[in-house]
């Protein structure tokens, strides 16, 4: 059976670029842990496009839909949006003119989202010495 791929498809305005890859490395990392996980990657756009890409892979869709079904899941989206309602209150008092134009303003990094799923048909690796 092939291994799963999800990609999140994040559309980020420029400005929220690097409040989103904050997020994304203060993330609680309990992915790394779960059955049938086999890799991540966050992919930061060169040009052309504002849209980031979160990889990840799974033995499984059965093993994607647990993880996302988790405990863990749920209380690692609830702590990102719990930092990202924080910072934006500790800027907007720190700041004269309110939300610091858009950055932390306690509401998601990206102003859009999809899924897209596929199956590992073919893989390769660098050739051992």
């Amino acid at each position: 059976m092939p291994s799963v791929v999800k990609i999140n498809v994040l559309t980020v305005p420029q400005e929220m670029r690097e409040q989103l890859e904050k997020r994304f490395a203060n993330r609680a990392g309990m992915v790394e842990s779960s059955d049938g996980f086999e890799w991540f990657e966050l992919l930061r756009p060169i040009e052309g496009t504002d849209r980031y890409l979160v990889y990840t892979r799974w033995r499984s869709e059965e093993d994607f839909q647990r993880w996302q079904e988790s405990q863990a899941f749920q209380a690692g989206h609830a702590q990102a949006a719990a930092q990202a309602q924080s910072q934006g209150e500790s800027q907007r008092q720190g700041h004269p003119h309110g939300q610091g134009h858009g950055h932390g303003h306690g509401g998601p990094a990206a102003s859009g989202s999809e899924l897209w799923s596929f199956e590992v048909v073919e893989t390769a690796a660098p050739k051992q010495g």
